[in-house]
């Protein structure tokens, strides 16, 4: 079973855009398939840049980023 956790810091931004980047965290990783192959215990923190950054791009970054941990190939 895959595990996920993330942090985001408060040089995010304040309460408001920290929370909205937590909910573009949990989902992307509800929506975009992560790496299979065994258990996985992963940490994602959010960058600054998150804040300025659309869900669209979180997502697609997100997606990269899990397919560059995919150990099924």
């Amino acid at each position: 079973m895959t595990r996920v956790g993330f942090a985001v810091s408060r040089k995010v931004g304040n309460a408001v855009v920290r929370n909205r980047v937590k909910r573009w965290i949990r989902e992307g990783v509800r929506t975009v398939p992560g790496p299979l192959g065994g258990t996985w215990d992963l940490v994602l923190v959010a960058r600054a840049e998150t804040a300025d950054a659309s869900l669209r791009a979180v997502l697609a970054d997100m997606d990269a980023l899990f397919r560059r941990l995919d150990v099924r190939a």
